[in-house]
């Protein structure tokens, strides 16, 4: 019985004999075998199946030929194309690099002053305004004194009083005073002399019973009086012989000092009721206008210092170690270069920013160009150790997962004839960048001193690639 899963064909096979005949060949010789029991007749179609895998395996193996084939051609031709032109840098190895750090700080003034009047009163002058330069000792502020100045001429009239009394008694009495003393004297004396006469007479005609006896007894009051009034007129009259007493000038002279204490005190009043300004510097507020009454400390205008402003930059410890007392170092202020000394560097750390405050003194001759509160930079250049190679911006690109990567050129295998002999092949090396500088890279990676690197145009650039090196 025949297979229905073939067919009669009229084809030819390739050796002119038609299929039908090797199918009727096949059949005869099959038809010789004994016959197989009933469950082995399933398996007549293995030796079917078998030729069907050798016939899939034999059309793999020729696609992958073919595949090869391909693949082969391509290469050659990528091997045998014009090599790329491109420019190389030499890789030279460093062990060290240098940054510009920069610092900022500000400009602090020496001195900041709020000044006030000592004693109450009402403002009639402010001299300056807001931004003016003022000098050392120049009026700033006035305050009303006109009562102060009366008080000032009484006390000088009653000095002028009290020491006219002094030069008084220094000169002593006059001489016209001490004759007329005298003439006192020598008067009582005669007065005295013709009543003691009178007494006399009394006495003698009381004796004899002529008077009563209270005439007589005025008589003798009368000279008792006289008596009295003379030695009065002496001591007058030798007081102003002995001159005047050192006390009395003592004590004159002690209430001329007091009174001129007294006008010394109200000078300084009244000069206490202007301001000046203690230091040259810059009226940087002004905080009351004229006719405001004014109490005691009250701040009416606030000075900074501009005579020799101080540049205060915090820096790490590290850093401030390097740096000396007394040494220069340029500053930037407003992209502008100055010349500062570094004047002193203070102990304390900052508990936060771990920093030191150092102290620049900038030049007087800037002084005009600089002002409190300002911003201020030092620029210091640091030297990290560390080993590396400087490369170009342009010869990095960046690979897989964030990494970067640059392109040496490597001579191909000797047995490898298509390849020029001017012409190298791109082999991909991966870095680390460790720096970076405008325009240049520090890297670190598989390269080796001496490797020739593309310098630019990596973007067109594949693994393997021939090129041929056009400058260094």
């Amino acid at each position: 019985m025949m297979n229905p899963d073939f067919t009669q064909r009229s084809e030819i096979a390739k050796d002119g004999k038609p299929f039908e005949e090797e199918y009727s060949q096949e059949s005869k010789n099959l038809n010789e075998y004994p016959q197989q029991p009933n469950n082995l007749k399933g398996n007549s179609q293995l030796p079917r199946y078998g030729i069907l895998a050798l016939l899939g395996l034999m059309v793999v193996m020729g696609t992958v030929f073919a595949v090869n084939n391909q693949t082969k051609s391509e290469t050659e031709e990528v091997t045998t194309a014009r090599p790329l032109p491109v420019k190389t840098l030499r890789a030279e190895p460093v062990k060290s690099y240098q940054v510009l750090r920069t610092y900022t700080g500000e400009i602090a003034a020496i001195r900041t002053s709020e000044l006030g009047f000592e004693r109450s009163g009402k403002l009639v002058n402010v001299f300056v305004k807001e931004g003016d330069i003022v000098k050392s000792k120049q009026p700033i502020a006035k305050l009303d004194t006109s009562n102060l100045e009366m008080q000032k001429l009484q006390l000088e009239a009653q000095k002028a009083q009290a020491q006219a009394r002094l030069d008084e008694l220094i000169a002593g009495p006059r001489q016209q005073d001490i004759a007329a003393a005298r003439a006192t004297v020598e008067d009582l004396k005669q007065q005295l002399q013709l009543q003691r006469t009178k007494l006399k007479r009394r006495k003698y005609l009381y004796g004899e019973g002529a008077i009563a006896r209270e005439q007589l007894d005025e008589i003798a009051f009368g000279a008792n009086s006289l008596v009295a009034r003379l030695q009065q007129s002496q001591s007058n009259l030798d007081e102003l012989l002995a001159g005047t007493r050192t006390e009395q000038v003592a004590a004159q002279r002690a209430a001329v000092k007091q009174l001129e204490a007294s006008i010394s005190d109200l000078k300084i009043t009244i000069a206490k009721s202007t301001i000046k300004a203690p230091f040259g510097s810059i009226v940087s507020a002004r905080q009351i206008d004229e006719g405001t009454v004014v109490n005691s400390g009250q701040a009416v205008v606030r000075l900074v210092e501009n005579t020799s402003p101080e540049a205060r930059i915090g820096m790490p410890t590290t850093v401030v170690n390097r740096l000396r007392v007394g040494s220069r170092q340029t500053v930037e202020i407003n992209n502008q270069n100055y010349s500062a000394q570094v004047t002193s560097i203070l102990p304390v750390v900052n508990p936060t920013t771990r920093t030191q405050v150092v102290v620049f003194k900038l030049d007087s001759s800037r002084i005009l160009k600089v002002n409190p509160g300002q911003t201020v930079r030092l620029k210091l250049t640091d030297t990290i150790p560390t080993q590396g190679f400087w490369l170009s911006n342009k010869a990095l690109t960046q690979g897989l997962r964030g990494l970067w990567s640059c392109y040496v050129l490597t001579k191909p295998n000797a047995e490898n004839t298509n390849i020029p002999k001017n012409a190298f092949l791109l082999e991909q090396r991966s870095v680390e960048i460790l720096h970076q500088e405008s325009d240049r890279v520090l890297v670190r990676g598989t390269l080796q001193p001496g490797d020739r690197i593309v310098a630019n145009g990596v973007h067109r650039l594949i693994p393997g690639q021939m090129v041929r090196q056009i400058g260094e």
